[in-house]
């Protein structure tokens, strides 16, 4: 199990993270994209689902045309671990190359 990042780590998510909220009392974070098409938004998705897969460490995500929202927790901790800033700074790399 991972562990919880601190209540330190998590006053400091909207400076280090500005793009996603804190959710569930800190226990998840959450972020939507909009893309210019579906074809974008999937390609996102694959690209972020490769890497998400080699880390062991999958997002709950949807995709509704050309927007993609997605949350990470680590559900065997219960709650937000560095596995989770780690991918959520992976996501925003991968969006901002589109």
């Amino acid at each position: 199990m991972r562990p919880l990042l601190s209540t330190d780590d998590l006053s400091a998510l909207p400076q280090d993270l500005p793009d996603w909220t804190l959710e569930d009392g800190g226990k998840a974070i959450s972020r939507h994209l909009k893309f210019a098409d579906f074809k974008q938004a999937f390609a996102f998705m694959t690209r972020v689902a490769a890497e998400a897969d080699r880390m062991d460490h999958h997002p709950e995500w949807s995709n509704v045309y050309n927007t993609v929202s997605i949350r990470l927790t680590t559900h065997d901790s219960g709650g937000l671990t560095k596995s989770d800033i780690k991918l959520a700074r992976l996501i925003d790399q991968a969006a901002s190359g589109v």
